[in-house]
């Protein structure tokens, strides 16, 4: 099982910006597809971005596409998520997931390892 650790949340007002990482551990990073999550309580977890082993593909939602920009750096074991132009609407606890198959999804079923999360909160 890989472990993940993110870090990076915190607190900013809209339109600023933040940088997530999601620091991995336990085997190789490279072996892993890997995506960044959202949840609000009492909401479902929202799949925002997905990247490939190697970095060379990516899948964003709608909700961050253009803002946010996932990238890893497998040399540094280390997931990334570029967060811009925060909306009150983006605040929540933010996951970084990584799983073994090929997929393209951003479905939290197919995705078997989790980190803790950071919590992202951005105030109007």
């Amino acid at each position: 099982q890989l472990q993940l650790v993110e870090s990076g949340g915190g607190s900013v007002q809209a339109g600023g910006s933040l940088r997530l990482s999601c620091a991995a551990s336990g085997y190789p990073m490279r072996a892993y597809y890997m995506a960044w999550f959202r949840q609000e309580p009492g909401q479902e977890r929202e799949g925002l971005a997905r990247i490939s082993k190697m970095g060379e593909t990516t899948t964003y939602a709608d909700s961050v596409k253009g803002r946010f920009s996932i990238s890893r750096d497998n040399a540094k074991a280390t997931l990334y998520l570029e967060m811009n132009d925060l909306r009150p609407s983006d605040s929540a606890m933010y996951y970084c997931a990584a799983d073994l198959r090929a997929t393209w999804s951003l479905q939290q079923r197919d995705y078997t390892d989790w980190g803790q999360g950071t919590q992202v909160t951005v105030s109007s």
